[in-house]
């Protein structure tokens, strides 16, 4: 568990590798819930001979995907917190107004 934890910071020869391959399974995990969520729908159809299951597992798949998206939200917006709190990003504040545009006005 200990390698793991250090691989899903960055550590080591292929924690880069390792924290890049969570970020694409979202995009995997996608597909996967509603393939899963389609074939489930498929069986229950056959099994039991009504259509609308199969829509039921559409949307089962469908809910899921949408579950694994929140669950990736929560993680990303607790590594941008921690990051915001870092303090050589404390006294960092972005220029709303436009100083180039004001100077060319003038």
């Amino acid at each position: 568990m200990e390698k793991y934890e250090e691989f899903a910071k960055g550590k080591g020869k292929i924690g880069k590798t390792v924290v890049g391959a969570e970020k694409l399974s979202l995009g995997i995990s996608i597909v996967v819930a509603i393939l899963m969520g389609i074939g489930i729908g498929i069986w229950l159809k056959k099994t039991f001979h009504q259509n609308w299951l199969l829509w039921l597992g559409v949307f089962w798949g469908i809910a899921a995907a949408i579950m694994n998206i929140s669950i990736e939200y929560k993680k990303l917006k607790k590594e941008l917190d921690e990051v915001a709190k870092d303090p050589k990003y404390k006294n960092y504040k972005i220029n709303k107004e436009d100083d180039d545009l004001e100077e060319y006005e003038k």
